[in-house]
């Protein structure tokens, strides 16, 4: 009921000319709530009158599509990627499938989930695809988010930095943990449903009820079940699956310098935050402690493939260290604290993605890294969650230590004794340990050698252009990706773009597939055909992409892809030990899920670059942001592709399409 009500809302958002992106809902903040919550420091951020887990009983279920329109999703996708004689076999394939087997599967999908309204069809799957994942997390898995520098210049110094950091993140944590957060909302209409009146009325409408009240102002709660991961927690390696470990009973800090691993308390016996002051103190303490960087760093474990890294892991145990692992995973969260200054954007990139692998645990949920000029960073781990949690946290990170810092440049450090209240962490090594963490330090020299980045702003124009000319700014972004590969490689290639399905109970991510037959005629007409068609013609091409890429975002945000449904049922029918069917095993099916161009998109006040490595060794990872006036992509590439020639191309793309948008011809 409460997933049907949710389509027709964005049915009627249709017609009515609104357009409901909740994938950049999940993934950028509401400016107006963010700039204003009150409250004073203490122990919590704000006190949210709803309570945090309001809507979470009554958010609708993910849908799972009907088949036939999964089928035709499908098909729409692969026919830019496909010649005419493979289409046809890939479409008499689907057809097949969909006739017999699929018909089958899907039933038996439906059913399952019936009978777990608890959760999602895909959150079981999904998991289940991270943990089982044997690849190191580090570059295939983990991305990041930086911090833009505090404005008041002197606050970025970096144990200023990372204490008043530190203090914010222990005030989320409680703020959240004593449902006083505020709930995850994406108002369509903020002036009836960001109000106070309205916040005083929901509280007291019951649990089961909440998203009906909210969907009837036009509000859309998003999914906050990922949330009590963030800390706490940390990702266990096991033979073959790991698994998700989470202790919140534990209140210490991990805290990591060149490649020591340091623990000490933020939060004190009656569970408030330690003493800013206090802090300070033991971080000021750890800064300069001057224990040389260990030859033998065990950070650099957490990047070895899962299976290695498992066999390690009991090794390190059964050599005594069970209690020391112990504290590291249970820790609040990791601080890196880094001992170089960040000289440009592609540095800032490069350290924190990947750093040197040796001052890092990434296996924990989320690291934060600070270099030593107070350049900072969140780095997380993918299996437990997505972007949504994470970027909520450093929004509100963020907008705490720069509008009600804790400490100040100048403050004293509390007159406490931090070399009794800081424990440096000492693990006994055998033979087999040593060479583990010697050949895993020479794996991740050789396979973050291989990743280039580089980065391009586009100042021509952006957001605010394109909208005055009726484009959505997403779609002339995914556009330009097109047209820029096409005049680099002279192709159409499987293209990835995330989407968020917070709007749903344990909704994770749907795919965009921004690679279709509109941008596909569009780049050759760009890129192939200059001069042989008018500026008219070229603005309706443009036109037809924009408005046929809203019409993609808006069926992902709302579970309506097919690369889900498809996965789900390929996941059933292993999990049965039933052999797959033939369009399982298409070189087209391969193909569209070798994502050479797997792009992503972000933008916050708070957020200044974000970036991650290709998903695929021929492939570029996107990392892209649609400014008011300006276009930003942070890309990376292997060996295999020029990502500086395709930054290049990139640009000559929105070069053009701007150019006809301002109703010139393009030479």
């Amino acid at each position: 009921m409460a997933s049907l009500l949710s389509m027709q809302c964005v049915a009627s958002l249709r017609k009515s000319g609104n357009l409901i992106n909740l994938r950049s809902a999940a993934l950028s903040i509401d400016k107006r709530r963010y700039s204003s919550h009150g409250g004073s420091p203490g122990e919590y951020l704000h006190r949210s009158v709803v309570p945090s887990m309001h809507y979470q009983k009554s958010l609708p279920r993910l849908p799972v599509p009907k088949l036939e329109d999964t089928i035709r999703r499908y098909l729409a996708a692969q026919r830019p990627l496909l010649d005419d004689d493979q289409f046809r076999t890939t479409e008499k394939l689907a057809q097949d499938f969909m006739n017999g087997v699929g018909k089958q599967l899907h039933e038996e999908l439906v059913a399952q989930d019936k009978n777990n309204k608890h959760t999602s069809y895909i959150s079981g799957p999904w998991f289940d695809m991270y943990l089982s994942a044997r690849d190191s997390v580090v570059l295939n898995f983990n991305p990041f988010m930086s911090f833009n520098p505090d404005p008041k210049t002197e606050y970025n110094d970096q144990l200023v930095r990372a204490t008043n950091i530190v203090c914010s993140a222990v005030r989320f944590m409680k703020t959240l943990r004593a449902g006083l957060l505020e709930p995850e909302v994406f108002h369509l209409n903020p002036a009836k449903s960001d109000t106070d009146g309205f916040k005083k009325f929901i509280r007291w409408v019951p649990s089961s009820l909440s998203w009906y009240g909210a969907y009837m102002v036009n509000a859309y709660p998003l999914d906050m079940s990922q949330y009590f991961r963030l800390f706490n927690s940390t990702r266990i390696p096991k033979q073959g699956r790991d698994e998700l470990f989470t202790d919140e009973k534990a209140r210490h800090l991990l805290v990591m310098k060149k490649g020591n691993m340091y623990v000490f308390d933020i939060i004190d016996k009656d569970g408030n935050l330690v003493q800013p002051a206090e802090i300070q103190s033991h971080l000021k303490h750890i800064l300069s402690d001057a224990t040389p960087e260990p030859a033998l760093p065990l950070g650099v474990l957490t990047s070895e493939n899962r299976d290695v890294w498992a066999g390690l892991r009991e090794r390190l145990v059964a050599a005594g260290n069970a209690e020391d692992l112990r504290i590291v995973d249970s820790a609040l969260f990791c601080l890196c604290l880094d001992d170089e200054n960040m000289k440009d954007h592609i540095h800032i990139s490069h350290n924190m993605l990947h750093g040197d692998g040796c001052n890092r645990w990434y296996d924990k949920s989320f690291s934060i890294i600070l270099a030593k000029d107070g350049q900072a960073a969140i780095n997380f781990e993918h299996s437990w969650g997505d972007g949504v949690a994470v970027l909520r946290f450093q929004n509100e990170v963020f907008k705490d230590t720069t509008e009600q810092p804790l400490v100040h440049p100048g403050s004293a450090a509390a007159a406490v004794d931090s070399a009794s209240a800081v424990r440096r962490l000492q693990f006994n090594l055998d033979g087999e340990l040593e060479n583990g963490i010697k050949k895993a330090k020479e794996n991740f020299d050789s396979a973050v050698s291989k990743l280039t980045i580089d980065a391009m702003e586009f100042k021509k124009g952006g957001k605010e252009q394109l909208k005055k000319s009726k484009l959505s700014p997403d779609a002339i972004a995914q556009l330009a990706f097109q047209m820029g590969f096409l005049r680099q490689y002279g192709q159409t290639v499987a293209t990835y773009e995330s989407c968020s399905t917070a709007a749903f109970k344990h909704g994770r991510t749907e795919t965009i597939r921004p690679a279709t037959i509109h941008t596909q005629k569009c780049s050759q007409a760009f890129v192939r055909q200059p001069g042989q068609h008018s500026v008219e013609q070229l603005k309706a091409m443009l036109a037809e992409c924009s408005k046929y890429h809203g019409q993609l975002t808006r069926e992902a945000a709302m579970g309506q892809g097919f690369d889900r449904h498809l996965f789900a049922m390929r996941y059933l029918a292993n999990s049965k030990g039933q052999a797959l069917h033939s369009l399982y095993t298409d070189p087209a099916y391969a193909a569209i899920n070798h994502n050479i161009l797997s792009t992503s998109t972000l933008t916050s006040p708070a957020v200044s670059l974000g970036g991650f490595a290709p998903v695929v060794p021929d492939g570029f990872g996107v990392g892209y942001g649609v400014h008011d006036d300006w276009i930003g992509c942070n890309v990376s590439s292997y060996p295999a592709r020029n990502v500086h020639e395709f930054l290049q191309c990139v640009h000559k793309s929105l070069e053009d399409i701007f150019t006809v948008l301002e109703g010139k011809p393009i030479s």
